[in-house]
């Protein structure tokens, strides 16, 4: 006889089922009202369907800040991943060292990303400030105030420093997890520090890399605080991205609608970036 099913347990789901509908679902609905719509204010709207999609889809400036989103976590990803795996690999398996190691890495971790930016706007000053006066100081001109390229420098050192210690330590927990027969088996074989790496330790390691690149991708894709912080932007457009664009258009124009259709447009980018990032990893994975 078949044991009844008992349904009393997704009375237990509930409470989650709410608070994802408050804070996720709510949001994101009144959003797409918006985007469909325009307002003057009073609370009186006025449809206009896929105008708004339109005008975004069609603007250089949304085109532009994507081009620039997409440069900086193309930047990001090529420099963090291999710096975390080559420090990963370097860390100690054993003794006093990994407790001190796991630290130092998770301390930029714990600072919050606006303290982050503070700390490179006034480390980058030309005045006061360490790598600025020091870069000036040899002879370089630096100034991310006024050179796009300095800002640019500055951003990604900024990211560099602060969420490399993510992938290091995912990547050092893949290690960690490999037995040691593996390693046993390679020195008897034989097998060059490339090799061991190559055939033992990168596929061990596949799905904690799956996640650290989705990871810091999105993060990166959808930064804000921490360029906003330091540059705000600039100088000119230089470093405004997407999210600091969005910012602007909502708050400092005050276009709600145009503001909430690019929100959406940004939303599905970034579903869908992840999505291909997921699936092309996977497979690899997979075919591996």
């Amino acid at each position: 006889m078949d044991k009844p099913w008992n349904n009393k347990a997704w009375f237990m789901v509930l409470p989650v089922l709410v608070l994802v509908a408050f804070s996720a679902v709510i949001p994101l609905m009144t959003v797409v009202n918006y985007s469909v719509q325009d307002t003057f204010g009073n609370n009186i709207f006025f449809w206009v369907g896929t105008a708004w999609y339109e005008d975004i889809l069609a603007s250089s400036r949304f085109w532009q800040a994507m081009g620039r989103n997409l440069a900086f976590s193309g930047i990001i990803l090529a420099i963090q991943i291999p710096l975390g795996i080559f420090v990963a690999l370097n860390m100690p398996r054993s003794g006093w060292g990994v407790p001190v190691c796991l630290v130092l890495m998770a301390l930029p971790l714990l600072i919050p990303w606006n303290v982050v930016g503070t700390i490179w706007q006034v480390f980058g000053r030309i005045d006061i400030g360490l790598l600025g006066y020091t870069m000036n100081s040899l002879g370089i001109n630096y100034n991310y105030v006024s050179d796009p390229v300095a800002a640019w420098i500055t951003l990604v050192l900024m990211d560099v420093w602060h969420w490399t210690s993510l992938v290091v330590l995912l990547c050092y927990a893949g290690l960690v997890s490999i037995p040691d027969a593996y390693y046993q088996a390679a020195k008897i074989d034989g097998a060059s520090r490339w090799a061991v790496f190559r055939y033992i330790q990168l596929p061990k390691m596949n799905r904690v890399l799956l996640i650290a690149v989705l990871l810091r991708f999105m993060d990166s894709f959808m930064t804000y605080t921490e360029p906003f912080v330091v540059t705000g932007g600039g100088p000119g457009n230089s470093t405004t991205f997407m999210s600091i664009d969005l910012v602007k258009m909502a708050i400092g124009q005050f276009d709600l609608g145009p503001a909430a259709a690019m929100s959406i447009v940004y939303f599905l980018i970034v579903l869908l970036l992840s999505w291909v990032f997921y699936t092309v990893m996977t497979n690899y994975g997979r075919d591996s």
